[in-house]
């Protein structure tokens, strides 16, 4: 795909409502209650990054009441939650999500998880906890009810309501039968702020995910991995977007966003020492126990994140050029870190923003000193090459 230089790279950062601290493979060395969560949305925003994830899972925080929270506390921070389809009726998430929209003033963006692990599917009760296709199936049915009424509501937006029972006056019903959900007369208030609906954040390896991606996300989210791997699943989506065109007509637009580790220090040396310093507490049964359970994950995307930390290992994790695997050791996820100066880890950036990726989401050890420093160090320099390609492409 080719890259569309006037389309400028965000970047976000994570929220760490799993607990924080300089280590991995440890409990968590600092006590992470709302009044952190706020220390380290607001270093976030004044170190120029402009949005964070907020994880969810078994043994996180609430996303939603986390990143409003967040917000409110903050000016132009935008909190990226989760969406969950099959835990939250897609109605009710709809209203979540645009009285979120309103209430941040249009700073809501939705992540859209699908799956995760099967203990943590069944325990809040997901009765596809086993049945990955089925749940992108639903996943598919779930957004577009999500989106057709964010976009029936939103010609109310901007008119004046005479009295509280006119609220649903210029708001078309959605009358819905699928194979998951049922509808009569939905209807989604308040209307969004964004246009035409907060953006679609999504990520997934399987073929059934990126055929989904297609068709629902507005950024597909990709763990970071070598540059032939990213560009191996980029091209997968854009066939299916390109199929979906031929076939039924729709065209769409997709940007991709990477999420990875960032250990950023004046020397190389030094980073990678501050790297090799993170995993340095790991006890050897704690390894075991944790690598055996992202073993078993059945997540295609923790499957590549499992091999490309096996390919790695004998060379002391080292996948490339300022590119390492050794938080992969017992993190899973999002593990893959870059490693190195500012000037380094940017220009490892740059390769990927030249694939077309637009939206990196970083995190590092401990999230609240790492944003500061992060955002301080590297989004000058990656911004100031940004702008000298652009200003190359013109002349």
């Amino acid at each position: 795909m080719s890259v569309n230089l006037e389309i400028e790279p965000e970047f976000g950062w994570y929220m760490p409502t799993r607990g924080d601290g300089p280590f991995v493979g440890v409990k968590s060395e600092r006590v992470v209650d709302i009044a952190y969560h706020i220390k380290v949305a607001q270093a976030v925003e004044a170190a120029g990054y402009t949005f964070a994830l907020i994880p969810t899972g078994g043994n996180c925080s609430d996303a939603w009441i986390i990143g409003a929270t967040l917000a409110a506390h903050t000016k132009i921070f935008k909190p990226l939650v989760a969406m969950r389809p099959g835990l939250i009726a897609p109605a009710l998430a709809a209203r979540m999500g645009a009285t979120l929209d309103e209430a941040t003033g249009g700073r809501a963006l939705m992540n859209i998880v699908t799956g995760s692990s099967p203990a943590d599917m069944k325990a809040m009760g997901d009765e596809l906890a086993f049945d990955k296709d089925a749940r992108y199936e639903r996943t598919l049915e779930y957004i577009k009810i999500v989106k057709q009424l964010w976009i029936n509501s939103a010609a109310e937006r901007g008119e004046q309501l005479l009295a509280a029972h006119d609220a649903f006056k210029h708001i078309e019903p959605l009358d819905y039968k699928g194979k998951y959900f049922q509808l009569e007369g939905g209807v989604s208030y308040p209307p969004p702020v964004q246009r035409p609906h907060p953006p679609f954040y999504f990520g997934g390896s399987s073929a059934a995910a990126k055929k989904t991606a297609a068709e629902i996300a507005d950024v597909y989210l990709m763990w970071a991995e070598p540059l032939d791997w990213i560009k191996e699943q980029i091209d997968e989506v854009e066939y299916h977007r390109r199929e979906l065109l031929e076939t039924q007509g729709i065209e769409r637009s997709i940007r991709y966003g990477l999420r990875a580790q960032v250990v950023i220090r004046d020397t190389e040396e030094e980073a990678w020492a501050a790297a090799k310093l993170i995993v340095s507490r790991i006890e050897p049964e704690v390894k075991q126990g944790l690598e055996g359970q992202l073993f078993y994950n059945l997540s295609a995307g923790q499957q590549r994140q499992n091999e490309l930390r096996k390919l790695a290992e004998a060379n002391d994790y080292v996948i490339g050029p300022n590119f390492w695997a050794g938080l992969a050791q017992v993190r899973g996820g999002g593990a893959m870190a870059f490693v190195g100066t500012p000037e380094q880890v940017a220009d490892r950036l740059l390769e990927y923003a030249d694939m077309g990726i637009t939206s990196f989401i970083l995190s590092g050890y401990p999230n609240l000193e790492e944003a500061t420093s992060s955002g301080e160090a590297l989004l000058p320099v990656f911004r100031k090459k940004w702008a000298a390609r652009k200003q190359a492409a013109v002349v």
